[in-house]
């Protein structure tokens, strides 16, 4: 998986434009959670999809930028969580043992 480090806010602004042409995927991780690194370890083992951007989000070093994405998505803080944003919102949440990168494509 091609990850790219989600770790300023603005960034959000970035993902926000390309969710308009194409399909982005924020992965809020917990580094002291054993559930979040399964849940990590589950896509990082799944074959990466076209056509998709995936932002990875340390929201132990960076927890202000997490409560960001959650209030600018509309979204409940939870760890592990993947978003899938589209056209600017978040059209699916999961978190825990929920995610799956399957269930993820069946949303785009």
């Amino acid at each position: 998986m091609n990850w790219i480090a989600l770790e300023r806010e603005e960034q959000l602004e970035q993902i926000i434009a390309d969710s308009r042409q194409h399909p982005v995927v924020i992965f809020k991780h917990s580094t002291r959670c054993s559930i979040s690194t399964m849940a990590k370890g589950r896509l990082d083992r799944s074959a990466e999809p076209q056509g998709m951007l995936f932002y990875y989000l340390d929201l132990i070093r960076y927890r202000s930028l997490s409560n960001q994405v959650a209030e600018v998505f509309h979204v409940h803080h939870e760890s592990p969580q993947i978003l899938l944003i589209k056209d600017g919102n978040c059209t699916y949440e999961e978190s825990h043992n929920g995610i799956d990168m399957e269930e993820l494509l069946a949303q785009v």
